[in-house]
């Protein structure tokens, strides 16, 4: 029998993400506020991005109170320049870049193609698909030029999987992140930085609440839709993302994982 004792400090498991710097879209709310909180749980540092200040420092607030290491910054992911200077931020602040969560995105108007003004279909490929581009490159540099090695996460969705009716312009933008997902995972793979996506299915958020307004009975269908029977909480969407992030996925890259309860088995 061994009758040595165990301490506190000796039985401690080390965090998911212990001593990496995180970037963070989308923060203030929803996954995204899920993801910032969960990885400084997990041991990271953490920069929080998002367009609205008032929900990025409540976010930050929260995790600062919980012990954990956390700074933020307003992004537009319709403002190349914004991008760029909020992950140069991250790197003058932390001093490195090693893991990068790009959750921030844009609803359309649910319905078909036919009706959606040029304008609005401008504004999501701005923001879905050439602001997530940006982001990428900007996190692959500060990755290449500061921790050398890294991984990226791209928030997708189950739509982006089949044909869209209501969301088709919103499914089409994501569906060209994934492909841009994969393209960024070959190239870069060589020099050890991996590029993944999560494809969540139905979360409660408040994406989906705007959604409901718009389409009454949204969130029952969904649900009658999904094996589980149920709503994901957004911290399960960002527990895949921890996960890839970190380094238990080291030899994953490339991958459109789903997380949707079994909505596309």
């Amino acid at each position: 029998m061994n009758d040595t004792p165990t301490s506190p400090t000796t039985s401690m498991v080390p965090g998911l993400l212990q001593g990496k710097v995180a970037f963070v879209t989308g923060a203030g709310r929803g996954i995204g506020a899920a993801a910032a909180r969960l990885f400084a749980r997990e041991g990271a540092r953490v920069l929080l991005a998002a367009r609205t200040e008032a929900q990025l420092k409540t976010v930050t607030e929260q995790i600062r109170a919980a012990g954990g290491t956390a700074d933020h910054v307003v992004c537009d992911l319709a403002d190349a320049a914004a991008v760029r200077a909020a992950v140069d931020r991250t790197v003058t602040l932390y001093g490195r870049l090693d893991i990068a969560f790009n959750n921030g995105a844009t609803i359309q108007r649910p319905g078909p193609l036919d009706w959606i003004p040029e304008a609005e279909f401008d504004h999501v490929y701005t923001v879905n698909l050439k602001g997530q581009w940006l982001a990428m490159a900007a996190e692959v540099a500060a990755i290449r030029a500061t921790a050398g090695t890294g991984a990226i996460v791209n928030n997708s969705s189950i739509g982006s999987l089949r044909g869209n009716p209501e969301l088709p312009v919103y499914g089409a933008m994501k569906r060209a992140l994934n492909s841009l997902t994969e393209s960024a995972a070959v190239t870069y793979g060589p020099e050890g930085i991996r590029v993944n996506a999560i494809a969540p299915g139905h979360t409660r958020t408040e994406m989906i609440r705007e959604w409901e307004a718009e389409s009454p009975g949204l969130t029952e269908r969904l649900k009658a839709r999904t094996p589980l029977r149920r709503a994901a909480d957004p911290e399960e969407i960002a527990q895949a993302a921890a996960w890839l992030l970190s380094d238990r996925a080291s030899f994953v890259t490339g991958t459109i994982l789903r997380v949707d309860g079994g909505a596309r088995a």
